[in-house]
């Protein structure tokens, strides 16, 4: 069964930037669908970006567009979440997931089968 494994969160400055990995062990992810999610303190999970199987197609929430860029290297078997421009309101938990094979990308968190067990990001201003 897949494990995925998020890293490189941390506490930053507003303006900063950080990059997020997502490592598979026990499986890949080069054939899947992925995503990013984020929950702060007391919100709902929430849609962050999402990356197709083939790298192909990218889809972005409103809020980071233009900030966030993901990524995904299948030979290393991870997905990154490059954020720059980092915003007080960026602070949350970020989860990666996986979604279906040969699945196109989904911003709705019950199409993902796989999840992480998060990576805090705090950005202070």
């Amino acid at each position: 069964q897949v494990q995925l494994v998020e890293s490189g969160g941390g506490l930053v400055q507003a303006g900063d930037s950080l990059r997020l990995s997502c490592a598979a062990s026990g499986g890949t992810l080069s054939d899947y669908a992925m995503g990013w999610f984020r929950q702060a303190p007391g919100k709902e999970r929430e849609f962050v970006a999402a990356i197709s199987w083939s790298g192909g197609r990218s889809d972005y929430a409103d809020s980071v567009k233009g900030r966030f860029t993901i990524s995904r290297d299948n030979a290393e078997n991870t997905v990154y979440l490059q954020m720059n421009s980092l915003k007080p309101e960026d602070t949350a938990v970020y989860y990666c997931a996986r979604r279906n094979l040969y699945s196109s990308t989904s911003r709705y968190p019950g199409q993902y089968n796989y999840w992480g067990q998060g990576t805090q990001v705090t950005v202070s201003s």
